[in-house]
């Protein structure tokens, strides 16, 4: 399984720009969270993720996998819709992964070209895709493309995070940009432990 590369420079440099989280750094120990290196094989997972809880995600994309084998533009656009949707996601989303095929195929959407561009510019690239918006190109760049500074304000588990972690009952994001740049620039090791901490009561 891969896994987001990360080490203790990183963790030493979140401690010691906020004690709050270092003391949950500490807690939680190190944590590991899988990555998807194929691109397209990502984003077909993210899409499939969308405003759903993990375990139905789990459920859904494992059917995914079954119907693919390996998730490929090729065969997405060989696949009827009807099947895809079948796996257990909505008509939406299925033909969003549909139209996405059909952009790599066609090559509207070079993947591989987004390694080359900053994070705004993949975030702008990839929500030119209908039915891909800015939460699913951040997810992409975290657990597909490892960028070391992503913290999603459109992540719900990630606000949930930081209001348990610094003990408020609402986050505006004012509040929120603080603690993103105080993390800066290992948002993404700082996000890992946010999901975590938005698991406890």
């Amino acid at each position: 399984m891969d896994v987001f590369r990360y080490s203790h420079i990183e963790l030493e440099y979140l401690k010691g720009q906020d004690a709050t989280l270092a003391q949950a750094i500490e807690r939680l120990g190190l944590i590991e969270r899988a990555v998807i290196p194929d691109l397209f094989t990502a984003l077909v997972s993210s899409i499939v993720h969308q405003q759903i809880s993990n375990k139905a995600a789990a459920t859904v994309w494992g059917r995914v996998l079954q119907l693919f084998g390996t998730v490929t533009p090729e065969g997405v656009v060989a696949t009827p819709v009807e099947e895809i949707q079948s796996c257990g996601m909505s008509m939406r989303k299925a033909g969003t992964i549909k139209s996405l095929g059909r952009a790599v195929v066609s090559g509207e959407l070079d993947l591989a070209e987004l390694s080359h561009l900053p994070d705004a510019e993949v975030i702008s690239c990839l929500s030119g895709q209908p039915g891909i918006g800015v939460w699913t190109a951040e997810m992409l760049m975290i657990f597909s493309m490892q960028r070391p500074d992503v913290v999603s304000w459109h992540d719900l588990a990630i606000r949930r995070g930081m209001m348990n972690l610094y003990g408020q009952a609402e986050l505006t994001r004012p509040q929120f940009d603080f603690y993103r740049q105080r993390y800066s620039p290992y948002g993404s090791v700082a996000s890992l432990y946010l999901w975590q901490i938005s698991k406890e009561s």
